[in-house]
């Protein structure tokens, strides 16, 4: 009998997509950062869903308001990938039956918090006795046609970027209190036309695999450029994860554009390549070699 492990948590993600039922106004369906879906004349509605489990995505002494803020956020972070805004959201929580009151509307207080933040309601959900607490929180947003940026639209010669520095988010607790980059996202589909975005949750070179898979070109990193938060290194910034930063394609020429304006802060850290799924990168002792595309999974 196979079990979850002999496929991985994306072999079971396939199988999945395989059997879901196909139907008018699925822009896109399983396999990006959010669903997208038929909304109007000029604009999409985004979809997209987070579960956050203890022990798995933060510590059981973790801050009830981190916890429920980290949970939105994640959400929040996948529509901005995407090139849109959030709107509505649901939230589902379980949690065992000895923890305070206070405990459980704190985890609200930091939900509203980025709510208010990024005017996004709450408009409904559910509650349930759970052993460990669990937040489930499901997104709706919604993104003008024109902005739409999905995973698989990356050519060669085109530019990579991020908008921040990976590696040691757990480690710093930075998992629990990053701001969602909307911000940038917005700007960038409002000035340019990203070819592919996706948020790093799996970490750089998993995230970087996804890109690269559905989009059937391969990549060049450079270390020297890749930016790293306090005390990380490459390996940190290559397959940690839970850094949330976006990261995104841009053809040469607008590339060189992004460079030159001074408003926010966007980092070039490598080039797309012909060569399919295949990930190189100039180390500092500017040797090239081939990378896996491997981070975090659940299975």
């Amino acid at each position: 009998m196979k079990r979850l492990s002999d496929i991985g948590e994306f072999g079971f993600i396939d199988l999945i997509k395989k059997g879901a039922l196909k139907r008018p106004g699925v822009i896109k369906g399983i396999g990006d950062d959010t669903a997208v879906l038929s909304l109007n004349k000029d604009k999409f509605l985004l979809f997209t869903t987070d579960m956050l489990i203890e022990d798995v995505h933060f510590l059981a002494s973790a801050k009830a308001r981190d916890i429920g803020y980290k949970a939105m956020a994640c959400n929040i972070s996948d529509i901005a990938a995407m090139g849109g805004i959030p709107t509505y959201a649901v939230v589902s929580i379980g949690l065992p039956v000895h923890k305070p009151l206070s405990f459980a509307l704190n985890i609200y207080k930091g939900i509203n918090a980025l709510c208010r933040k990024f005017n996004a309601a709450v408009v409904g959900g559910d509650t349930v006795k759970s052993d460990k607490v669990v937040v489930n929180i499901a997104l709706l947003g919604e993104v003008r046609k024109k902005d739409l940026v999905l995973r698989n639209g990356a050519r060669k010669g085109d530019q990579i970027f991020v908008t921040g520095p990976l590696g040691n988010s757990l480690k710093t607790g930075r998992h629990l209190s990053f701001i969602p980059r909307v911000k940038e996202a917005q700007y960038l589909v409002r000035n340019f036309n990203p070819t592919a975005m996706i948020d790093i949750s799996d970490g750089l070179a998993a995230d970087l695999g996804h890109i690269l898979e559905q989009s059937k070109v391969g990549a060049i990193l450079h270390e020297k450029k890749i930016p790293f938060a306090p005390g990380a290194a490459l390996k940190n910034a290559l397959y940690d994860g839970e850094d949330f930063e976006l990261l995104f394609t841009l053809p040469i020429l607008q590339a060189k554009m992004l460079l030159k304006q001074k408003g926010l802060r966007f980092y070039h850290i490598g080039e797309i390549t012909k060569e399919r799924e295949i990930i190189r990168i100039h180390d500092k002792n500017n040797q090239l070699r081939t990378i896996q595309a491997i981070g975090y999974k659940h299975f």
